[in-house]
């Protein structure tokens, strides 16, 4: 953990590789002491520039991936190192990428658990930060334990801000969520109004701040890897224990078994419960003595979806692991259910709602449905929550209901004006019912704080062009491409615009 961000420099892997589906060659490395990523691509469509790498992601354990800045937004690399394979690749969301994806926001959510002292981004923006993003690199002590002010005076004390919280002596939810914070994910989590995930601190109840949900009773025969919290409350040893087993019942957060030591190590752990009493004495005597490998038969390393080229250890724990399915994340009419179980009371209108609406963006098959179920019921209940309006507008704007769309972005936007996606749809909507003007600000004031969402600047860009002003649209584009260079339309649009004739589209 201590190993997981840092200086780039601290954590340099350099290479160089080939991407097939793009044909462009990007290579990692020092000159002068500072860390640059270059792309190039010859040919008629090409294109090649260089960022300078701020800091790294991972542990390197699994892979390593680095951020770059571009006018205080940022972003992670379109490539990862894989440490498994010991190569250079592209990330999992950009094996089939044609383009040079360069506006990829390292999210709150990413740098939360890679980092300590994460400072809140600007707001109204995904990833822009003044200064430097965290305090820390790597996960800190406070991380798990909060504040040390007045450690000394408060040695021993389990919560309290003024005092170093000791998750052992916390009840066992506020225990929990202290892993479940980076070591869950859920199908889909919900912030609550106001809250963020980067807010908590060892102590409180992570479930006043986010609040998770699982699409349930599916079943897929090739397994995968869950959140090790989740598959771990799969386990029968978890199922049996109860509040007795939480991670560290297995894991030491401040040190990990030397490799050649590690089966012996979780052989110990795994009879420190099966070895008891006297069946437990004959258990200890006879369970493959020769071999002492647990971990290796019945938590056997299984292929990430999640994350290509790597494997993740199943904490499913199973008797026989190659027997029995796992669930996926596809729904066929199931479901959503809070976690833990203990939450369901907790979840609300407005997190199914929220929830069913983040599934149909992914493409869930029967999410879009049940998100146009679940959203007027939300509203309803919650009439001045900006999220809900501004989603419930967008599925009437998907149903063509345009009237009914603008109004329900104007009332989002009036109680938060920073929304970026109502404001770019609302817009959308004033230019085509021919208020061209206001739809003009909105994407200004967008477009500032998401330069990297390119299909902003080419709507401005398209109307400036259409109004005769090309240099206006010009500057569009070049911000356009400034955070996404390799932007087909863009690149296209820009051509348009040097040649000072012709439509004024991609």
């Amino acid at each position: 953990m201590a190993t997981a961000s840092g200086a780039a420099a601290d954590g340099l892997v350099t290479g160089e590789f080939d991407d097939k589906e793009s044909g462009v060659r990007y290579r990692v490395y020092q000159q002068d002491g500072r860390v640059w990523m270059s792309f190039a691509r010859g040919g008629k469509d090409g294109v090649q520039g260089e960022r300078e790498l701020l800091y790294f992601i991972g542990s390197g354990k699994k892979g390593r991936t680095y951020l770059f800045s571009d006018d205080g937004f940022l972003f992670e690399t379109p490539i990862n190192w894989y440490s498994q394979e010991r190569r250079w690749n592209m990330t999992p969301a950009y094996m089939q990428a044609t383009e040079i994806p360069l506006n990829l926001p390292a999210y709150p959510s990413c740098l939360n658990c890679h980092t300590s002292g994460m400072q809140a981004p600007v707001p109204g923006t995904d990833s822009k930060f003044f200064g430097k993003p965290f305090q820390h690199a790597g996960i800190t002590c406070e991380r798990c334990h909060g504040s040390d002010v007045g450690h000394a005076e408060h040695r021993g004390a389990s919560s309290g801000s003024s005092s170093t919280v000791n998750p052992a002596m916390l009840p066992p939810e506020r225990r929990d969520s202290v892993c479940m914070e980076c070591h869950f994910e859920g199908t889909v989590a919900v912030e609550q109004p106001g809250k963020h995930l980067y807010d908590f601190q060892p102590g409180d109840r992570l479930s006043d701040y986010v609040h998770y949900l699982l699409l349930t009773e599916n079943q897929d025969r090739t397994p995968r890897a869950l959140s090790q919290f989740e598959a771990l409350s799969r386990s029968l040893c978890k199922r049996k224990s109860g509040d007795r087993m939480t991670c560290v019942s297995c894991h030491d957060p401040h040190a990990e078994p030397a490799a050649g030591g590690k089966a012996a190590y979780y052989r110990t752990k795994c009879l420190a419960c099966h070895g008891q009493g006297t069946q437990g004495e004959e258990f200890r005597a006879k369970h493959h003595p020769e071999k002492q490998d647990c971990v290796g038969c019945h938590m056997p390393e299984l292929p990430s979806k999640e994350v290509a080229h790597t494997e993740a250890t199943d904490h499913r724990i199973m008797r026989y692991p190659n027997r029995m399915p796992t669930p996926q994340l596809q729904i066929r009419g199931k479901p959503l259910k809070a976690f833990p179980a203990s939450d369901e009371s907790l979840v609300t209108t407005r997190d199914y709602a929220l929830a069913w609406e983040t599934l149909a963006q992914r493409g869930v098959y029967g999410a879009e449905q049940a998100a146009e179920e679940n959203l007027p019921k939300a509203v309803k209940d919650n009439p001045e929550d900006a999220e809900l309006l501004a989603a419930l507008g967008f599925v009437a704007q998907r149903q063509s209901n345009e009237n009914e769309a603008k109004e329900l972005y104007e009332r989002a936007l009036k109680i938060d004006p920073l929304l970026v996606d109502a404001a770019t749809n609302l817009g959308i909507l004033d230019a085509r019912a021919g208020d061209v003007e206001r739809a003009v600000k909105l994407w200004q004031a967008a477009f500032h704080r998401a330069p990297h969402r390119s299909v902003i600047g080419m709507n401005l860009a398209i109307v400036f062009c259409a109004a005769g002003q090309r240099d206006v649209g010009k500057k569009y584009v070049e911000r356009a491409l400034e955070f996404n260079p390799d932007y087909h339309k863009g690149k296209a649009l820009m051509g348009h615009l040097n040649e000072e004739k012709g439509p004024c589209r991609p």
